[in-house]
């Protein structure tokens, strides 16, 4: 799968973090738009004091006392990357890709694909809840 490397660069605008994604969500217009778009609410449902960055030249990145997750677009998924998902319990079984690493866990969106929502929501909110136990160990 290829990175979209287009639209919006960090740094290149003085647009804020939330703003740049609102722009890679209408850049996109397609399917892949909607579904970042379908994450991205599902997110800030999920934690409403979420804090939205912009990383590594177009990625959007949640974070909550550390990286929840980022939402990567590609030609033929929206790819949203948990930092620490390896450490998560997915009894809804929503981690279909990077399965073979010791830190990451990623989930596959595809055109047509329904979301989980109430398990992405409880996936969401376990991360949080492991940075907040990692930041009150410091």
């Amino acid at each position: 799968m290829k990175n979209e490397k287009s639209g919006p660069k960090e740094g290149s605008t003085g647009d804020t973090p939330s703003q740049l994604i609102d722009a890679r969500i209408k850049e996109l217009g397609d399917w892949r738009g909607e579904t970042l778009a379908r994450v991205r609410a599902i997110i800030e449902q999920a934690v409403p004091d979420v804090v939205e960055e912009w990383k590594w030249r177009g990625v959007p990145v949640w974070y909550h006392d550390g990286i929840i997750c980022t939402g990567e677009t590609y030609k033929n998924a929206v790819k949203m990357t948990f930092a620490k998902g390896a450490s998560l319990a997915d009894p809804s079984g929503l981690f279909n890709a990077s399965l073979e690493g010791n830190t990451r866990r990623a989930i596959d969106f595809h055109e047509d694909d329904t979301i989980d929502e109430k398990a992405l929501k409880a996936l969401i909110r376990a991360a949080v809840a492991l940075n907040t136990s990692k930041a009150t160990k410091r």
